[in-house]
């Protein structure tokens, strides 16, 4: 299923995190927050600065969650999306 942003939106999946810290210890799943990064995989027509392929990087509390075949999304606006990591 193709989804196309409309508006100022970026469609992001997040980056999962590593689930062992550096010493070794393994975080359990309900111990580990969200990341605050993902790739953007679609991207409006009105957005210039952030292409599909990127990854950026956004507030907590930013976007709306969305299901697409059976992976989770995230739906923002360009101005949630605090910058590009190169």
């Amino acid at each position: 299923m193709a989804f196309q942003p409309l508006g100022k939106r970026v469609l992001i999946e997040r980056v999962e995190e590593a689930t062992t810290t550096a010493s070794g210890i393994i975080i359990p799943d309900n111990a580990k927050e969200k990341p605050l990064n993902g790739k953007v995989i679609a991207v409006s027509k009105e957005v210039e600065e952030i292409s599909v392929g990127d990854t950026v990087v956004f507030g907590k509390y930013a976007g709306s969650e969305l299901s697409l075949d059976g992976k989770e999304y995230l739906v923002m606006e360009d101005k949630d999306i605090l910058g590009v990591l190169r």
